[in-house]
């Protein structure tokens, strides 16, 4: 009984080893993705409406580098967290002189990618819609990379949002960065 029992186990072992030969194949590996690395079917959400154009009573600064001299601020009434995972949001970065843009934009936290989907007019009365992009990656470590701020210090965490947009807003608020620990 013994004996067939150590006989079917080499049997199963030697077909087991026979599919693991060196024999080189013509397969193509570089198709070849891990399950956590596939992307799935995702679909942004519609942005049919934009939101009201910033108040200044609305605006919370945020930092971005010590070495430029532009002041950057989000609209605190138009953050919203969509259920696609992008993180909506108006920006408002103002120079010196006072010049300002003012931007609707949206940061993708599990790809870092943002995309602009409208922009002040000329007439500073309305929104542009002409001026939207598509998805583009974020840009590191320029000097006015305040995408890059957001998605670090406030949006994003682990390729999600960090929280609802009130969560978020108040995060910025009480200037809790990520780094910090505390949320």
């Amino acid at each position: 009984m013994k004996a067939i029992a150590l006989a079917a186990a080499c049997a199963a072992a030697g077909a087991l080893l026979a599919g693991c030969s060196n024999t080189p194949s013509n397969k193509d590996d570089s198709a070849f993705t891990y399950l956590l690395d596939r992307k799935g079917n995702w679909v942004e959400n519609k942005v049919d409406t934009l939101p009201p154009l910033p108040q200044a009573g609305d605006l919370l600064s945020f930092d971005v580098s010590q070495n430029t001299p532009l002041k950057f601020s989000i609209d605190s009434k138009s953050l919203t967290v969509g259920s696609d995972g992008v993180v909506r949001y108006t920006v408002v970065v103002t120079s010196p002189a006072g010049a300002r843009n003012v931007n609707y934009e949206g940061i993708r936290c599990d790809t870092y990618e943002w995309r602009l989907y409208a922009g002040l007019n000329a007439d500073h009365d309305d929104w542009d819609r002409s001026v939207a992009n598509s998805w583009q990656r974020i840009e590191n470590g320029n000097l006015n990379a305040y995408q890059a701020s957001l998605y670090q210090d406030y949006f994003c965490e682990n390729k999600l949002p960090t929280g609802s947009a009130k969560t978020i807003v108040n995060n910025i608020r009480m200037r809790r960065i990520a780094s910090d620990g505390v949320r």
